[in-house]
């Protein structure tokens, strides 16, 4: 390569560089912002899983009483096909009994154990009157107006169609948001309804992180309108991790530095996304949260998070 064959290289990889950076602050040129019909700042986890039993009715009407804008639950379904909001496929942890949701009825669920460790605060525990399971169609028709995160765990076609059903038949597929981690059930997800929101899988939030590192990013069109993430500083103090991975620190400062970008949030902010970033159980972690750029913060604590956002206010706009 001669010398002028350099100077061309430098000059193209300059202006790629000058390309990139404009349009990562700028991403309005090349994409049409999304429009969302909700923007939640206060997300109730399990329905606010310290302060009531998780996944309950009780814990969700808590959540919304105390002024959640969002609830994050989880679905399985039963042997006779009812879909019910649980975190566990099993349900050893929530109720001492060691059998599938799949292997039982409706009506042959047990009730919760009175009291369950909160599982992103460990040592903590929650209790309340109301230990039932809850049906997803019930959710649904006491929170009619309530954006609702359902994430699916199972790769589960029957499971999926009834979900996608019941988000029709309630007409709240603009309120209701498709997660899972896994890109092959999202798949299946977005193709029964295509209309619902949906979050990063796993495998494209790995993605999302090669297209920032290389300056991509802006140059890319993203379907996804919610990022939802660990904030990695809970790890191994107030959640304690099953993964081996996760219980080694200098893993955990690698997630850290590379996943908690305000230039990578503030860019997807202004493509119309949001950033929503758990689980937050204390004031420190929350305001450690918006600090680098998220929108939203996930709680078991719906109280603690709404007297953190009354005593933080979103600055106006001038």
């Amino acid at each position: 390569m001669d010398t002028m064959d350099a100077v061309l290289c430098l000059l193209v990889f300059g202006l790629y560089v000058l390309c990139s950076l404009g349009l990562l602050l700028n991403p309005q040129i090349l994409h049409k912002k999304k429009q969302l019909a909700f923007q939640c700042r206060h997300i109730s986890h399990r329905g606010g899983a310290g302060e009531k039993i998780e996944n309950t009715i009780e814990a969700f009407t808590h959540a919304m009483k105390v002024g959640t804008e969002m609830l994050e639950l989880d679905c399985h379904l039963t042997q006779d096909g009812y879909v019910v909001v649980s975190h566990d496929k099993n349900l050893g942890r929530q109720t001492g009994y060691n059998i599938d949701i799949s292997s039982l009825k409706l009506q042959e669920l047990p009730p919760y154990k009175e009291k369950l460790e909160v599982t992103f605060y460990v040592g903590h525990y929650s209790t309340g009157q109301d230990r039932k399971f809850a049906l997803l169609e019930d959710v649904f028709m006491k929170f009619p107006q309530m954006p609702i995160n359902i994430e699916v765990k199972e790769n589960n076609d029957a499971l999926i169609e009834k979900v996608s059903s019941l988000v029709k038949k309630h007409n709240r597929e603009s309120i209701t948001v498709w997660a899972t981690e896994d890109s092959d059930i999202m798949t299946k997800c977005r193709k029964q309804c295509p209309a619902m929101p949906y979050s990063f899988t796993m495998r494209r939030g790995l993605l999302l992180l090669v297209l920032f590192y290389t300056g991509l990013l802006p140059f890319v069109p993203l379907g996804e309108s919610l990022l939802q993430f660990y904030l990695p500083s809970i790890i191994n103090r107030t959640y304690i991790p099953e993964e081996n991975i996760l219980k080694k620190r200098f893993v955990v400062f690698l997630m850290e530095k590379l996943t908690m970008r305000k230039s990578l949030f503030n860019h997807l902010v202004k493509r119309g996304m949001q950033v929503q970033l758990f689980v937050c159980n204390e004031e420190n972690d929350m305001e450690a949260a918006f600090s680098v750029g998220a929108t939203g913060v996930m709680s078991d604590y719906p109280t603690v998070l709404s007297d953190y956002l009354r005593k933080h206010p979103i600055p106006p706009t001038k």
